[in-house]
């Protein structure tokens, strides 16, 4: 439950950030009555990534079992080059994206289609990117996840990025979100690793991946996965009690390499380092 509940938090609250910049800077310069261009941009971009989430369920659910866990092993990876490409992102752009989404706003108005129609498209494709990251990561984590947890977790952390959007926009309250998404962004690392041992395993069942599957250690007598510990380890992490050498190696390599990547000293670009007020918004 609880990485579904911190990944839709980070995400409710990029879409709730790109929604409030774009509204607060509206107000600022006199457009408060295109606002509900903007609604409208984000119930499309909700409605086309319900959509697709709801497909794929569909599609998936006609195979047969071999195909099945090929479906899942190709989700399980969509869902972490997603996941890894959406921490970078934001760990460069968390700096400027106040001025870029303001920057576009003004291109939306001066454009040959008009404020509505750029505004509109302006907010679906923003808000849009973070539905359908969100689509391919909750399937990824409820095919390795059994009852409700997992689905009342992702509700959860909409709720609160709701609230805590509304908060940043009515409120006018401060957060410090170049640290939020920093931390964050290790959380989703280690989930997304998780995820792709988890896929390794599934093209194994697949029959495709067949190699390297001599079981790494058999925790099963100490930390079994039956265990409260073992279940709420493998609905965050995809724990396992006795992989195999492959999902191992893949496991630890990742993270190996991500974690050394994200980490070190970031350098921002000179346009970057103009906006680093930008990392707290008000509204």
């Amino acid at each position: 439950m609880l990485a579904p509940f911190l990944i839709m938090l980070r995400e409710g609250i990029e879409a709730a950030l790109i929604t409030g910049i774009v509204a607060t800077y509206l107000a600022q310069t006199g457009r408060s009555q295109w606002m509900p261009a903007v609604w409208v941009g984000v119930l499309l971009a909700v409605a086309v990534s319900l959509f697709a989430g709801a497909a794929l369920l569909f599609v998936s659910a006609e195979f047969p079992q071999k195909a099945q866990e090929l479906f899942e092993a190709l989700v399980g990876f969509i869902a972490v080059a997603v996941l890894i490409s959406m921490v970078f992102w934001m760990r460069r752009a968390a700096r400027s994206i106040k001025s870029e989404l303001q920057h576009s706003v003004d291109a939306a108005f001066s454009s040959s289609h008009g404020g509505t129609w750029g505004l509109i498209g302006l907010v679906f494709f923003a808000v849009a990117r973070e539905g359908l990251e969100s689509v391919f990561f909750l399937l990824a984590i409820f095919q390795q996840s059994e009852g409700i947890a997992a689905p009342l977790g992702a509700l959860a952390g909409i709720a609160v990025a709701v609230i805590i959007g509304l908060t940043i926009y009515v409120g006018g309250v401060r957060l410090d979100l170049r640290r939020f998404f920093q931390w964050t962004g290790v959380f989703i690392i280690f989930v997304a690793a998780g995820i792709l041992a988890a896929s390794v395993g599934a093209l194994h069942e697949a029959g495709i991946w067949n190699g390297l599957q001599t079981h790494a250690y058999d925790l099963s007598a100490v930390l079994p996965i039956s265990s409260v510990l073992g279940t709420i380890l493998s609905g965050v992490f995809s724990y396992q009690e006795n992989p195999t050498v492959g999902e191992v190696i893949v496991y630890l390599g990742f993270l190996a390499i991500v974690l050394y990547l994200y980490l070190r000293p970031h350098r921002p670009s000179a346009e970057t380092e103009a906006y680093r007020g930008n990392s707290n918004v008000s509204a």
